[in-house]
């Protein structure tokens, strides 16, 4: 079996209802399993830290993750139209994995939630490409020949897979949202097996 990495930052619970479908449409892949992990909050306050390990939930990622691992998804909730700083605080302390080009050639995708319909979630996930793109990843979007891409009314781009969550953050996932987050995670873990095997 090979690992893909799940990797999100979740406040009110949406972004890990979106990691655990696509995690599904990797595990639907031969071969692939989802290695789910998040990142520790991020506080204003100086003495403030997280646990080690994590109360509930999957535990927090380590660099060794994004080496193991042969594909990466990675998602966040929108910040004013941008990662949020959790998720960015993480990527910005890879500077090592850089320099070695570790993820160079590996695949990713990115998804997100947001509370309104145009809360930014097109430009949160370009935000989360960034930092793909110059660790040298491919990064994968999703192609219009997913049926629920074109009649969406709720989350789902090309770009990568979106909730709209509402205002309070507690909408449940469409049927459109989850088929696109289980194809973005298929096409992801299919994508890194052939890359993998070449």
């Amino acid at each position: 079996m090979r690992d893909i990495l799940v990797l999100y930052y979740s406040h009110h619970g949406a972004v890990k209802q979106l990691a655990h479908q696509i995690a599904r449409g990797i595990e639907s892949v031969a071969g692939c399993q989802a290695r789910i992990r998040t990142v520790p909050r991020v506080s204003t306050v100086c003495e403030a830290s997280e646990p080690d390990i994590p109360s509930n939930g999957p535990p927090y990622v380590e660099k060794q993750d994004l080496t193991e691992c042969i594909g990466i998804a990675l998602g966040s909730p929108t910040r004013f139209g941008n990662m949020a700083a959790a998720m960015k605080y993480f990527w910005d302390g890879t500077a090592s994995e850089w320099l070695r080009g570790e993820l160079v050639g590996k695949p990713a995708c990115v998804f997100t939630s947001t509370g309104s319909m145009h809360g930014g979630n097109e430009t949160t996930l370009l935000t989360m490409m960034l930092p793909l793109l110059h660790h040298g990843m491919l990064v994968l979007g999703i192609p219009f020949t997913e049926a629920a891409l074109n009649i969406t009314e709720s989350g789902g781009t090309p770009y990568g897979a979106s909730h709209v969550a509402g205002s309070r953050g507690d909408r449940p996932l469409t049927e459109h949202e989850k088929q696109l987050a289980v194809a973005a995670g298929k096409r992801l873990a299919e994508t890194a097996l052939k890359l993998a095997a070449s």
